[in-house]
């Protein structure tokens, strides 16, 4: 870690691996000697198809993704995903089911009524989105077009460790914030879309991998750029796509199989989760509120119980060089996302300064942990 530089624990943007920076800065001026930047090289050329091709061949090994499945680079964030997925997955009963585990998935429910039936099949909001619902099948209507969810929830701190059984109904799945952190069975979705700016490069850049099967259901309303088929069938390439994230995420791709690929991820992240969670949990000033089974790798939320308080903790760590430790707006306390780029030693970091603010407010507001 440079001097320079700071411990980023932004839910994201947020923070890169260090090498894949420097490699992207050697490269600024003069891309592999075209005498260009990537930023100025036309889509259409064939520097930048080799970007695209290297790509999505290096996401296919990391998550062996088979040729069942379209691997699309699109823009507009997770936002217009919301709307892409019932615009060309609602086609036969235009029902579908979803599975609210917090704000995102709540929001992604929301704008799926536009397009047809949504129910809401679970929900962990009697509980202020602290658990993971268990769901089975028979809460799933038989008819359901597909069926939502949200893999880890990036603001209340909770992921799916054991996803539903939805037979021969689609699952969808947004994994914007928990990509590449850990192995996934992909032949268990019938789409999964993330969001780039959290685990996979810069702001600007969704991935979309789609089961073939499913495509070509849009109606002739939906907008071209919302059709995942228009997208598959130019290869991501119908407009100017996103050029320069899509090279950073290509080599963020490159950087993590010669880092031992996913299972190697994951065993990083729990090992850094399950420290820093240890830590909280033997704290006298602080909690994390989420169910144990269900807490989430990436994100790892707490709080003291007093509001003024969690503002001391966030200006000290800033102090240290801890970066983006307040908590989202809806949730308040703190909020430490550990992506993939996050060493080990910021984890440490982090927990040296817990163990110090613990000694110096110890005996104020801790309220002790329950399983909930």
């Amino acid at each position: 870690m440079f001097e320079s530089r700071v411990y980023n624990f932004s839910a994201g943007p947020a923070a890169l691996p260090v090498e894949v920076l420097e490699k992207a800065a050697s490269e600024m001026l003069n891309y592999r000697g075209c005498g260009m930047s990537v930023m100025e090289i036309s889509h259409r050329s064939r520097e930048f198809e080799r970007i695209l091709d290297e790509a999505e061949s290096d996401l296919r090994d990391l998550l062996d993704i088979s040729e069942r499945y379209s691997v699309l680079f699109l823009q507009g964030g997770g936002t217009l995903q919301f709307a892409m997925v019932p615009a060309n997955l609602m086609r036969k009963s235009f029902r579908a089911d979803y599975i609210v585990t917090g704000i995102w998935a709540k929001k992604a429910a929301e704008e799926a009524r536009k397009y047809g039936d949504v129910r809401i099949a679970a929900s962990s909001e009697d509980r202020g989105f602290t658990y993971i619902p268990h769901v089975v099948r028979s809460d799933i209507r038989n008819d359901s077009d597909y069926v939502y969810v949200t893999g880890n929830n990036t603001v209340f701190g909770t992921r799916f460790t054991l996803y539903p059984d939805t037979g021969d109904i689609p699952l969808v799945c947004d994994l914007s914030s928990g990509i590449l952190s850990e192995t996934l069975d992909v032949s268990r979705f019938g789409l999964i879309w993330a969001g780039a700016q959290k685990n996979i490069g810069p702001a600007g850049l969704v991935i979309a991998i789609v089961r073939k099967d499913l495509l070509g259901y849009a109606n002739e309303r939906v907008p071209t750029m919302m059709n995942y088929e228009t997208m598959a069938e130019h290869r991501s390439l119908y407009n100017t796509p996103p050029t320069y994230s899509v090279y950073i995420a290509g080599l963020v791709f490159k950087y993590l199989k010669t880092q031992g690929g996913l299972a190697a991820c994951e065993a990083r992240n729990l090992r850094k989760a399950n420290r820093l969670y240890d830590c909280i949990d033997a704290s006298r000033t602080l909690t994390a509120p989420v169910n144990p089974t269900d807490r989430s790798l990436m994100n790892v939320v707490f709080k003291t119980g007093d509001p003024e308080l969690d503002k001391k903790f966030i200006a000290g760590a800033d102090k240290r060089g801890l970066i983006g430790l307040a908590g989202h707006r809806l949730a308040g306390g703190m909020r430490a996302s550990i992506y993939n780029a996050m060493p080990e030693q910021g984890v440490a970091a982090l927990i040296q300064y817990i163990e110090e603010f613990d000694r110096m407010h110890a005996g104020g507001v801790h309220v002790p942990h329950q399983d909930l």
